[in-house]
């Protein structure tokens, strides 16, 4: 007998993981960069941080796109849980990790270097996602 879980299509389940786990590494970039850029604020003084964070509307644009891909990322999400074992759904996540890495050391804005301790920490990560997907399924037994 084939389980329910078993007989949804498990390609909808990694295309909605890759759509989470996009908007969620944009979130990061976004939310990073518009931070990055504004000055620190002193939440004491409550009428000089409405005027700094009034005062540049690019970084404050940002961090709010950055919370609304996150929103996005859980709605995705839901979708993931929905189509795929937790055990494989959740190690996807950790590929944010790497591809946020990536991202940072790849875009100009964020000034990163790339070094041997950031490509040995993304290959790990890519092969402990790889052994975790690419074991055997768990035979279920047969029932009379």
């Amino acid at each position: 007998m084939v389980s329910r879980e078993t007989s949804r299509p498990q390609y909808q389940g990694y295309l909605w993981a890759s759509a989470s786990i996009v908007l969620v590494s944009v979130a990061q970039l976004l939310m990073k960069w518009g931070m990055g850029q504004l000055p620190p604020l002193a939440l004491a003084e409550m009428p000089g941080v409405l005027a700094t964070l009034q005062a540049h509307p690019a970084p404050l644009f940002c961090v709010a796109a950055g919370v609304v891909c996150y929103a996005l990322s859980l709605a995705c999400w839901m979708g993931v849980l929905h189509f795929l074992p937790l055990h494989h759904a959740y190690s996807l996540l950790s590929l944010s990790y790497a591809l946020v890495c990536l991202a940072a050391v790849t875009l100009p804005w964020f000034s990163e270097t790339l070094t041997l301790a950031k490509i040995s920490g993304i290959a790990l990560i890519l092969v402990g996602v790889h052994l975790i997907h690419a074991a055997p399924a768990p035979r279920e037994e047969a029932s009379d």
